[in-house]
């Protein structure tokens, strides 16, 4: 039966860092995804969004015009690292990382004007470790920061909130709204790893105190904690906040069996967070829910957490 929801699926996204088999965040982590949708059946069930190159005014929504200049030098000139930081890049790797925001932009223009439920954009490279001013981690643009910005400036809604359940923290979500009211950040992550932010006292500053929410776990750490975090913390400061648009951080590398995290959630649990997630959409924002792919670096277990929340998400009328 069709659902409502749509996917960003392109193979453009498998050609970043395309032949590093050395590199954990590889083009299979799409063939899995893909895979894992074909065969729970939800790829004939889901619309498709297309993707499309973000301007330089939208990138500029969350990144300074001195780290876009940098790190369009850098891949130009053939580096293999962004100077600054540690994000490996290839030749391609600008085109296709704005291809992954314009694709996002897209999705969240669908889900806001309505012509979808809920979106999941299975998108490469990922995001929430990129700050205003370098590329941090795997992540070149905040395809997550940006849609939330974009949500805001040009289809004027006031609230965001964005929930990333990534192993890692999403330090540069976190750094890009913590003096600001009107995005809401909550993470789960495990404590101590990379990048070494997200200690439960961040918790914004200025008139932004109270809008980022840290939940930082240690190795072992699963369902009990972070659903636990959700449902006791979160569900509350919601029923504050009402956002008017949910996105996903969504990284499954805190699944177990992870390559680079000792999290323990299962695929029921991811269903289950999904859930909960719909929940607040439907409650406060219309249903208006955007996904983003983030981590997830063992391959199987990748496909089949992201066919669990797409099912979710497909199941939620």
């Amino acid at each position: 039966m069709p659902c409502d929801t749509v996917l960003l699926i392109d193979p453009i996204f498998r050609e970043h860092l395309k032949g590093r088999y050395d590199h954990p965040e590889r083009s299979e982590r799409i063939d899995a995804v893909v895979s894992g949708l074909q065969t729970a059946g939800l790829l004939d069930r889901a619309g498709r969004v297309d993707r499309r190159a973000a301007t330089e005014e939208e990138l500029m929504f969350c990144h300074t015009h001195a780290y876009l200049n940098a790190a369009h030098r850098d891949i130009a000139a053939g580096l293999d690292c962004l100077s600054t930081g540690d994000t490996d890049v290839t030749s391609n790797s600008w085109d296709i990382a704005s291809q992954a925001v314009g694709g996002v932009l897209n999705a969240t223009n669908a889900v806001i004007l309505r012509k979808a439920r809920n979106a999941f954009c299975v998108v490469r490279p990922p995001g929430h470790h990129a700050t205003p001013s370098r590329g941090m981690g795997f992540c070149l643009f905040n395809n997550v920061a940006i849609a939330a910005r974009h949500a805001q400036r040009v289809h004027g809604l006031e609230r965001v909130a964005i929930v990333d359940w990534d192993v890692h923290h999403g330090n540069g979500t976190q750094d890009i709204f913590y003096s600001d009211p009107s995005v809401h950040y909550l993470s789960t992550h495990q404590w101590p790893l990379y990048p070494g932010t997200g200690r439960a006292d961040e918790t914004g500053e200025g008139s932004g105190v109270g809008t980022t929410m840290n939940f930082p776990f240690p190795a072992g750490s699963g369902r009990k904690e972070i659903l636990g975090a959700i449902q006791n913390s979160w569900l509350p400061a919601m029923a504050q906040f009402k956002p008017e648009l949910l996105l996903i951080s969504a990284g499954f590398d805190s699944r177990i069996d992870d390559l680079l995290g000792s999290f323990t959630l299962t695929d029921h649990d991811f269903t289950d967070l999904t859930e909960v997630m719909l929940e607040v959409a439907d409650q406060y924002a219309g249903g208006r829910l955007v996904s983003v792919l983030e981590g997830g670096y063992n391959l199987t277990g990748l496909a089949s957490a992201a066919a669990a929340h797409v099912e979710a998400l497909c199941g939620s009328l």
